[in-house]
């Protein structure tokens, strides 16, 4: 790594950690959460529809 990191120039090395970092940032603040949104909202539905089918939980109702 070292051999190949001083054969590339010093301005190709900042226009790619800037990248990379902006890559992290749309990563970090933009995609992953909005994923997690996603799923959380789903499990949700998930557990919603399968109470609408179901019951809801706990013991059955006495009659």
């Amino acid at each position: 790594m070292g051999e190949l990191a001083q054969k590339v120039p010093s301005n190709v090395r900042r226009s790619r950690r800037r990248l990379e970092l902006l890559l992290f940032l749309i990563l970090a603040f933009g995609i992953w959460p909005l994923v997690a949104i996603g799923v959380v909202g789903g499990y949700g539905f998930l557990v919603w529809m399968f109470q609408v089918v179901y019951g809801p939980p706990g013991p059955p109702a006495a009659h």
